[in-house]
C-alpha cells in the first residue's frame, strides 16, 4: 500500500484505492482484483461524489475480466453499462482522459462483434503527477506498466474460480445455523 503523503498532488487528492486500481488495471492486468478495490472504496464512502464513476470503472474492469476469459456476453454487458454510466462523467477529474476511455470501450464492444479476439484497455491518466506515482508503484511490486495480459497465466485469467472461499463458505455456514436454530426457537 502507498503512504498516504504520495497521494497528495497539485490541487487535487488521488486516494490509495484509485492508485492501486490503475496500478492494478495497467501494470499487473489483475482486473479481479480492480474490482474489488474500487468496490472496498465505494461502499466505505457512500457519500463520494465521483461513486458513480467508481461503479463504472469496476464495470470497465469487470468487462475486461470476461472478455479476456472468453465470456463474450458477460463482457459485451458490462462494455455497455460502462459506456451508458460514464458516457458523461468527469473521469478527468479522476485523471483520466474521458474520450479515450470511450472511444476504447466502443472500440472493444466492435471486437467483440467481429470476434476480433481480446485486447487490454490503456486509460491515458492525463494528470503526469498520478501518472508518476502510478508508474512508480508498478515498478515497486515488480511490475511494467502497460504489458500486455498474460493469457496463459490462469492463475490471473481464471482468478474467481481459484481464489480461496473458505472464509464466505464458513460464514454462510454459521448464517444457515443461526438461522436453522432460530426456527427451532420459534
Amino acid at each position: 500500500m502507498l503512504a498516504p503523503e504520495r497521494l497528495v498532488l497539485t490541487k487535487t487528492v488521488y486516494h490509495e484505492h484509485l492508485i492501486n486500481y490503475l496500478v492494478q488495471f495497467h501494470a499487473v492486468r489483475d482486473y479481479f482484483e480492480c474490482h474489488e478495490i474500487l468496490e472496498e472504496y465505494w461502499k466505505e464512502h457512500p457519500d463520494d461524489p465521483h461513486s458513480y464513476i467508481y461503479v463504472g470503472l469496476i464495470q470497465v474492469a469487470v468487462a475486461q475480466y470476461h472478455e479476456r476469459r472468453g465470456n463474450i456476453s458477460g463482457a459485451e454487458k458490462m462494455y455497455h453499462s460502462a459506456v451508458k454510466r460514464l458516457k458523461h462523467a468527469p473521469l478527468e477529474q479522476l485523471g483520466i482522459n474521458s474520450e479515450d476511455l470511450l472511444e476504447q470501450l466502443e472500440e472493444r464492444l466492435q471486437a467483440i462483434t467481429f470476434g476480433l479476439g481480446f485486447e487490454d484497455i490503456d486509460m491515458w491518466i492525463v494528470n503526469q503527477e498520478l501518472s508518476d506515482i502510478c508508474m512508480k508503484h508498478a515498478q515497486s511490486i515488480g511490475c511494467q506498466w502497460g504489458d500486455p495480459s498474460s493469457l496463459q497465466n490462469r492463475a490471473l485469467v481464471h482468478r474467481h474460480m481459484l481464489r480461496d472461499r473458505s472464509d464466505v463458505i464458513a460464514a454462510r455456514q454459521q448464517a444457515l445455523l443461526q438461522k436453522r436454530s432460530l426456527r427451532n426457537e420459534n
